[in-house]
């Protein structure tokens, strides 16, 4: 349930390893292109497999479950309100499609990443519609980890926890995880298996936050934060992560809230983090308004700005959560008839912004503004001439 960044790669990775896979989906334009082979998120080798598991009848889409063996939710789940509460009403809407098709011995698996205690709601939420089947299906939480631009090998070789409702549906998880994880599978019940996707993504979250801050005053210092973290790192014991123009994805930029959501008073290093995190793309902001006053102010005229970069993370397509996009909309938003070019080298139209080549805006631009380390960004020779914002490193040195 679920063809987006995780649900289709993960089933056309199984479908890949013999299982037999119907694809469900509520978008019909996504299930048309996956029927018809093409894939609609961009992701390394994927394309080719997708192809093929689709020309042999391992994979199908659809619109609308069918009677299976598995069953297998992988929606977002985002946040309601102003407090970032959790909004579980996806996890819910696909669970309650699929109950109508339950029966015994099934297997129920939320992939989707979720508060603390998610499992037990949708147990007793299928239990009472079909209290026939309690004791007669197995439930189960195991939660992805995979890296985008890399998610072919890492479903197959990484480890994964897999959290059952009892010891026997994790054992079933665990037998259908088998046939495409070369990873060891770690058991656990299903709230561990929770509490463990929301610690992972929360951890490294708080380390961005430490090499954010950093960055922040190593600029009021005039240290260059990049050689400093390098050297910092010859420590045998330390490995201090890169600053960037903050945290996106719908994972580290999202999963700390549904812990401090619930948590409050217990989890203060964890909203911190998220404050620092999220006040890094606020300041990369101003930095850029201050240097498009100052241009104008010496040369008399509005700079051209090429601001490279829109996703959340080097060499994707995924714009979700990413800085660099509200960075751009903030910067855009702030200025009158700015000469502003947008650049994000992965993704081939926008309908917000108007997307420029990244070689044609570096050589227009006044001000070049890095906000994410794609790779094509990397060859580009460093110009002094224009004025150069490297928000990710793109020039360490």
């Amino acid at each position: 349930m679920g063809l987006g960044y995780i649900g289709l790669p993960t089933a056309i990775i199984a479908a890949k390893h013999g299982v037999q896979i119907i694809g469900v989906d509520i978008n019909p334009q996504v299930v048309e292109k996956t029927n018809q082979g093409q894939l609609h998120i961009v992701e390394p080798g994927m394309q080719e497999l997708l192809q093929e598991v689709i020309t042999n009848g391992q994979l199908k889409a659809s619109t609308t479950p069918e009677v299976s063996d598995a069953y297998f939710i992988v929606v977002p789940t985002p946040f309601k309100g102003g407090n970032h509460e959790p909004d579980i009403s996806y996890v819910e809407a696909a669970t309650r499609s699929v109950i109508p098709y339950l029966k015994e011995g099934d297997l129920y698996v939320i992939e989707s990443t979720s508060p603390v205690g998610t499992t037990d709601k949708m147990a007793k939420l299928i239990f009472e519609l079909r209290p026939e089947l309690q004791d007669k299906i197995y439930i189960a939480y195991c939660p992805e980890r995979v890296l985008p631009g890399n998610v072919i090998y890492e479903l197959v070789h990484n480890d994964r926890v897999i959290g059952g409702m009892n010891e026997v549906s994790t054992e079933k998880a665990i037998t259908f995880y088998r046939h495409f994880v070369q990873g060891t599978l770690h058991r656990t019940n299903c709230k561990t298996a929770e509490m463990c996707k929301l610690t992972e993504n929360s951890s490294r979250d708080v380390q961005i936050a430490f090499a954010n801050e950093l960055s922040l005053i190593c600029d009021k210092a005039d240290i260059n934060v990049w050689e400093l973290i390098n050297l910092a790192n010859k420590h045998p014991r330390v490995n201090i992560l890169q600053p960037g123009c903050g945290v996106g994805g719908h994972c580290i930029a999202v999963d700390p809230y549904f812990i401090t959501a619930e948590f409050p008073m217990e989890s203060k290093l964890i909203a911190t983090a998220r404050e620092i995190n999220n006040y890094k793309s606020f300041w990369c902001a101003e930095k850029i308004q201050n240097a498009m006053l100052r241009f104008e102010l010496e040369h008399h005229h509005k700079p051209v700005v090429a601001m490279m970069g829109l996703a959340f993370k080097p060499d994707i397509d995924d714009l979700r959560e990413a800085p660099a996009k509200y960075i751009t909309t903030r910067v855009m938003q702030s200025c009158n008839n700015a000469d502003i070019l947008v650049v994000e080298p992965n993704i081939k139209e926008h309908k917000v912004f108007k997307l420029t080549d990244y070689k044609e805006a570096y050589e227009q631009a006044d001000i070049v503004v890095f906000l994410v380390a794609h790779t094509p960004f990397k060859s580009l020779p460093y110009n002094n001439s224009k004025i150069i914002l490297d928000f990710c490193g793109i020039y360490k040195k």
